[in-house]
């Protein structure tokens, strides 16, 4: 399984992005989709995850602000990021799994998104 992502870019505070991540490869066992960050001196942590059905799961700090969805039709998912802050910034990460696996384990190679105050 390959996954691309695309969309970050620079931002002023309080603005919105969208992020793209389109699977390819042997993508039919694939269930679980998600969105990871990691900001310099950070660990990686979720910011959003969603399943094949369309439950999703949001971290804390995003709820509210960032909307996470899926096209299974075209192999592809979106973080749509509203109301953007400093703090957001990060290399954004698209990640997946296969049905019966406990951890991710696709994962694309990042988009930076930087948020200006």
């Amino acid at each position: 399984v390959q996954l691309q992502a695309s969309g970050g870019g620079l931002v002023q505070a309080g603005g919105s992005l969208r992020l793209s991540c389109t699977a390819s490869g042997s993508i039919e066992n694939i269930n679980l989709m998600g969105w990871y960050r990691q900001a310099p001196g950070k660990q990686r942590e979720l910011v959003a995850g969603i399943t094949r059905a369309g439950t999703t799961n949001y971290a804390d700090s995003v709820k509210g602000r960032f909307t996470i969805s899926r096209d299974v039709s075209k192999n592809a998912m979106y973080l749509e990021m509203n109301s953007l802050r400093p703090e957001d910034t990060a290399v954004y990460y698209c990640a997946s799994r296969r049905v019966g696996r406990s951890a991710y384990e696709y994962w694309g190679q990042g988009t930076q998104v930087t948020v200006s105050s």
